[in-house]
């Protein structure tokens, strides 16, 4: 029994560390200083994301930032997942024909890859808000959820122009599409799939939580919409 205990414990562990460090490897941040030798926080609104670099830097930062925050989050969540399955410590019975499963692995890593994402351990814990790399983490989960995710979020963004709106309601929504597509589509048993829509939830909450000054602005009709004028990228954070 210690030894089952001992093997969640340290599995749980491998998923966090996995998430974390991976997760602190931001996009925007290291696009920006790689093609432009400088820090995105310092310029435009000061967040550490793709808006705030496609505004202040143009689509060939963007597209390299894109591609790092995607990558990380389905890198972490496959690592997770893959040494999870190496070692064979801590697999859990998913009811839905398939004998164990180390998803869950994946579910836990999502919560610390979103951390890092916000909290960046190499650049001094001041990161982006995590809705891409949140996102991409269901490029391994479950593929279906991040199509469903991103036509949320893209609808919501084609009728408002709020990326902040479009990205809090994609985020919100990620709970019961997951609750739904576990138990109704995998077959996941029910137990499970509460602890897969409680670890998402707590990832999706990190985001929300990383969105309450947009929140205030949308609120008092101050948010800029996407279709707002591209920054210059002399303009600095102080600015915002």
């Amino acid at each position: 029994m210690q030894g089952t205990i001992l093997g969640y414990l340290g599995s749980a562990l491998i998923a966090a560390l996995c998430g974390y460090l991976l997760g602190s490897l931001n996009g925007a941040i290291v696009s920006v200083r790689l093609l432009r030798h400088e820090d995105v926080r310092n310029f435009g609104s000061g967040n550490a994301g793709l808006t705030n670099v496609l505004r202040c830097f143009g689509k060939g930062c963007g597209i390299l930032t894109m591609m790092i925050d995607l990558g990380k989050g389905a890198a972490a969540m496959a690592l997770a997942q893959a040494i999870g399955r190496a070692l064979g410590w801590a697999p859990v019975a998913e009811g839905n024909g398939a004998d164990t499963a180390f998803r869950w692995m994946c579910y836990g890593a999502a919560v610390f890859v979103v951390l890092g994402h916000v909290f960046p351990l190499w650049h001094g814990f001041r990161g982006g808000k995590g809705v891409l790399v949140g996102v991409s983490t269901f490029l391994v989960i479950n593929p279906l959820t991040f199509v469903i995710l991103m036509a949320i979020f893209g609808v919501i963004l084609w009728r408002s122009k709020y990326v902040s709106l479009s990205s809090c309601i994609a985020t919100v929504s990620v709970i019961p599409v997951t609750l739904l597509l576990e138990h109704f589509l995998r077959g996941v048993n029910w137990s499970v799939t509460l602890l897969y829509t409680f670890l998402i939830a707590v990832a999706a909450f990190l985001i929300v939580w990383s969105h309450r000054e947009n929140i205030k602005r949308l609120r008092s009709g101050t948010e800029r919409k996407i279709t707002d004028k591209r920054e210059a990228a002399a303009s600095s954070a102080a600015a915002k």
